[in-house]
């Protein structure tokens, strides 16, 4: 089990930087590619930048969220979780 995600924010409109609850930090990026379907409200930068934490998930207005399994899987091993 991942450690919940503690703080968020924007680095552009398009990355993330995250801090888990164990210390772990990184960088979530967001291609072009991955912006669709529930996704697409986020190639708005100003919706982007409404990012927040949630029970240790990270979440956008309108119950988009990611998974912080995978997150801190990626972060981990890398540094950077690229979404494509």
């Amino acid at each position: 089990m991942s450690p919940d995600v503690v703080s968020v924010e924007p680095e552009d409109a398009s990355s993330l930087r995250v801090l888990f609850a164990d210390g772990t930090a990184g960088r979530v990026t967001f291609l072009e590619s991955h912006l669709t379907g529930v996704f697409e409200p986020l190639r708005d930068p100003a919706f982007f930048a409404r990012v927040h934490v949630h029970e240790g998930f990270v979440t956008w207005p309108g119950e988009i969220d990611l998974a912080p399994d995978a997150m801190y899987a990626a972060i981990s091993a890398t540094g950077e979780w690229r979404l494509s």
